[in-house]
């Protein structure tokens, strides 16, 4: 079993912001001050474990997307992976009933 790195979770994370039209970045500048960017997903790193957070507000609430706190890269790279399934299989489902 080769080893989650933090490059691998990073790349998932960007898929699913991909996949929901969520902004890259977690924050942006206007005017001069740093704002949230709503709706992007991004890891947390806390306890010697990490998580998935989707930004809330513009003053940068979050909220943990499996509610579960922070666990191993690999339990995480795992979740989002079924996240992303789930997203994409959605996004399928849509796509046949618009034709």
């Amino acid at each position: 079993m080769n080893r989650i790195t933090n490059k691998d979770l990073e790349a998932v994370v960007g898929r699913i912001n991909r996949a929901m039209g969520a902004p890259a970045e977690p924050y942006r500048q206007v005017d001069g001050r740093v704002v949230a960017n709503i709706g992007n997903h991004h890891i947390s790193g806390a306890y010697g474990g990490v998580s998935l957070h989707r930004m809330g507000n513009e003053g940068g609430g979050v909220q943990d997307v499996f509610r579960s706190g922070h666990g191993t890269k690999r339990e995480l790279y795992e979740k989002m992976h079924a996240f992303l399934a789930g997203i994409e299989a959605e996004q399928r489902k849509n796509e046949g009933t618009q034709q």
